[in-house]
């Protein structure tokens, strides 16, 4: 039975009926236009790559780790910029992590004193903080003298001296752990060193210095901190850019050339999503898109969006030859029949990419726009060279069409698989549907459950040193990541006022209090300190103190005009729904320091803080947009096909590998993060393809005489095997990702990839059965026999 679904059984279709009963208005016959003149088109598409390499050229890589998800037009994000500009060392401070069993013994702690001094001349660096900035009380008319003498004292002196140290609260808990074997060392960096390249040959002095210095000690030395995380990023971007480029196109050229087992339809089918990717990249280069780790996926999308489109027209095409057709008129007809489907399924994306920019955040937006020009891209380049491919490359197809009439049986094997689950899927389409609907809904209630998460970590390489020694940091000094409480004064008050210095006491006293923050630092430390040690609390000693410190130490809480303080902590690095709470428990503790000294402003921020606030709040509204997009995207296809019945049927295979997907993230203990809910709205309208190509075919073979039986059957028998290799393909292009050193990536990679499986299954078994029972509804409405749509 099944040698009666075959291409050459249900001719061609009269696709020169032209536009009127497309499904895309005609806009498919722009492939046309290239074939026409294959050899002006191809010296037109040389001048196009020349131009796109120098695009290329012009990308730069966006690794500023501070807004890479948060920069947003928000009152907070403003905030934090001002804090920023006012105290800048944050973004440009490097944390060196010094640890061992043997810190503190004498010849280990000779040769880090060497190694700091030996940072401090490196190229780049404007200041330095270690337990060897620490000094001593300042006795009455002098100047304060440093805690480490120049010549460390030996045996039992050696001893009591390691005690003081350990035991002086300036350093203790702050750049010393409590046990003595953790220090940490505050590099600042020139904030041009750390926007350049420069930064590389910075990184690896210090690294170089390490190894030179404390090679010998046994301690255990790593670096942390942005610039650190930045340069990481950075290098994670140029590297998973070569190997997304490079494994991509190898899983697409392999797959192609098995199946087809002829060169010229590999290069029909696999050249024109690779060149896509070049022209993509090279227009968003000349458009100054930065390349960050969103957009570095665009790679693999450009590969998916395309790609399934190509490997469409390439099969229809290949069948009309095999029908007899020659290949003008086999290419030609294959856009014709094929064209409206590919022009929708970018449609699709595009709208997927638009529902981005309903984002707070000007990173995803960034990604939307990029992803909407290298849609618009990728479907002129697929529409046009497969076609001019097709017509130049393809040789004796008379040779071939004999050739493979009777030896097809990879494709066939794909045919009969289609066949005989059409064949079940329509036998009870009632059933079938009905299951679809329990289990999609069931799906649903746990896909809602998912709460949003966020952590730094995951957006920073984790087989590097940045994490790991982030993580020593949470272990032994409550945290490398910064909530800030910003104190700015009312005019007419000073630093030195003692109202302005009651109030940085009761801001100080508050954070120190709060459940979670540690490593606590102020102007008030220094004032506890004095008092303590040298037995006065007056504004001169302290005036006088704040004096000697290096400036760039005192611009760490003091700005330059001396109008506001930063009260400064540490947090571990947190999921953002734990830490969320502990910000906001701040905010409101505040509020009483608020009302007792009113006209200051009291302002809780820092990167740690604007994690915690804006990351839930961006990923329930990316969830939202999923939402809606479900909606505008059934809607789009409807009108489109201008049937209600084609409208529902894509609404559950739509849903399903969205709420399948979510499944398994809910079953492994994950929730929802930026990285996820980016894939799940893209993937969403990339896995409509499948849908979309049925339905249209679907359409075709939907003729007077004809049952939507039937039709059913020989839609998936011409159309599955192509929805099938396409499907393996675009999933192989996306896992890719698995390779990255981006736990973020990986994610992206990895749920896409499943996605685009759930996406077949869903219109293997979804789809079939629910538009076979919505064709029978609507015929029993209309009393009209039961044809398609």
């Amino acid at each position: 039975m099944l040698e009666k679904h075959s291409e050459s059984e249900v001719h061609v279709d009269k696709v020169e009926q032209g536009p009127a009963s497309s499904i895309a208005f005609g806009l498919e016959r722009i492939g046309l236009i290239a074939v026409r003149a294959p050899i002006v088109s191809c010296i037109v598409l040389l001048v196009l790559i020349v131009g796109a390499v120098f695009g290329i050229h012009r990308i730069k890589i966006d690794d500023s780790l501070s807004q890479l998800l948060f920069r947003s037009d928000t009152r907070e994000f403003h905030q934090y910029e001002e804090v920023t500009k006012k105290f800048p060392a944050e973004e440009f401070d490097v944390l060196v992590v010094v640890e061992g069993k043997n810190l503190l013994a004498r010849n280990n702690l000779e040769k880090l004193r060497d190694f700091i001094t030996d940072m401090q001349l490196v190229e780049g660096t404007r200041g330095l903080v270690s337990l060897f900035s620490a000094r001593q009380a300042p006795a009455p008319g002098k100047l304060p003298a440093a805690l480490f003498p120049p010549e460390l004292p030996e045996g039992a002196a050696y001893d009591k001296f390691i005690e003081t140290v350990k035991n002086n609260e300036i350093i203790r808990g702050k750049l010393l752990s409590e046990d003595g074997t953790l220090a940490l060392i505050v590099l600042s960096l020139d904030p041009e060193v750390v926007a350049s390249s420069k930064l590389t040959k910075t990184v690896a002095d210090i690294r170089a210095l390490m190894k030179e210095d404390l090679g010998d000690t046994g301690l255990n030395v790593q670096l942390s901190g942005v610039p650190v995380m930045q340069l990481e990023i950075r290098n994670a971007v140029e590297r998973d850019g070569l190997t997304y480029n490079i494994l991509g196109i190898l899983a697409g050229c392999v797959i192609a050339i098995i199946f087809f087992r002829k060169i010229s339809f590999m290069i029909a089918a696999a050249f024109p999503p690779m060149i896509a990717i070049l022209l993509a990249l090279g227009a968003l280069g000349w458009a100054n898109f930065n390349l960050n780790m969103f957009l570095n996926v665009m790679t693999p999308l450009i590969m998916v969006i395309s790609f399934s489109d190509s490997m469409q027209l390439t099969f229809a095409a290949r069948d009309r030859l095999i029908a007899g057709q020659d290949k003008f008129t086999a290419f030609k007809n294959a856009v014709l029949v094929v064209g409206p489907a590919c022009v929708l399924t970018h449609g699709t994306a595009g709208i997927s990419f638009i529902a981005l920019q309903f984002s707070s955040s000007d990173l995803i937006r960034k990604f939307g726009e990029a992803g909407l020009a290298a849609t618009i891209i990728a479907l002129v380049a697929v529409l046009s060279l497969v076609p001019v491919f097709g017509v130049l490359f393809v040789r004796n197809e008379k040779v071939f069409a004999v050739k493979f009439q009777g030896a097809d049986a990879g494709v066939q094997a794909l045919r009969n698989f289609c066949y005989w689950i059409a064949v079940r899927m329509v036998g009870r389409p009632g059933l079938f549907s009905l299951i679809a609907v329990l289990f999609v809904g069931g799906l649903g209630v746990i896909y809602a459950n998912l709460e949003p998460r966020y952590r730094l970590a995951d957006q920073v390489p984790d087989k590097r040193q940045a994490v790991a020694a982030s993580d020593r940091l949470d272990a032994k000094l409550t945290g490398a990541n910064p909530v800030n409480v910003l104190v700015q004064f009312p005019k007419g008050e000073s630093l030195y006022s003692p109202e302005t210095l009651q109030t940085i006491a009761d801001v100080h006293a508050t954070v120190e209090k709060a459940a979670g923050v540690g490593n606590v630092w102020s102007v008030e430390t220094l004032r506890r300190w004095l008092a303590e040690k040298a037995g006065s609390a007056d504004v001169a000693t302290l005036k006088e103190y704040i004096g000697v410190i290096p400036e760039h130490l005192v611009r760490r809480f003091i700005d330059a005009e001396q109008d506001a303080v930063v009260v400064a902590g540490r947090v571990p690095d947190k999921d953002s729904s734990q830490l969320l709470p502990i910000v906001d428990k701040l905010d409101s503790e505040l509020d009483a320091v608020r009302k007792k000294h009113p006209g200051y402003e009291v302002a809780v921020t820092g990167l740690a803080a604007i994690a915690a606030r804006n990351s839930a709040s961006m990923i329930e509204k990316l969830n939202r947009g999923l939402t809606v997009e479900f909606a505008l995207v059934a809607i789009f296809i409807g009108l489109a096909f201008r049937s209600w019945v084609v409208m529902f049927a894509c609404i559950l295979p739509g849903i399903f590998p969205v709420v399948m997907s979510g499944t398994v993230l809910w079953a492994m203990g994950e929730g929802l993060q930026f990285a996820s809910v980016v894939a799940l709205t893209v993937s969403f309208g990339l896995g409509l393809s499948a849908t979309i190509h049925f339905l249209n075919r679907l359409r075709l073979e939907s003729k007077p005489g004809v049952g939507s039986a039937l039709a059913v059957e020989r839609a998936t028998v011409l159309v599955g095997p192509a929805l099938i290799l396409t499907t393996v393909v675009l999933a192989c292009g996306l896992v890719v990702t698995v390779f990255s050193d981006l736990p973020s990536l990986r994610l992206f990679g990895w749920l896409s990839a499943f996605s685009m499986v759930m996406a077949l299954v869903a219109d293997l078994f979804i789809l079939r059965p629910t538009a076979m029972w919505l064709i029978n509804l609507h015929a029993k409405l209309q009393g009209a026999d039961k044809r398609a749509i």
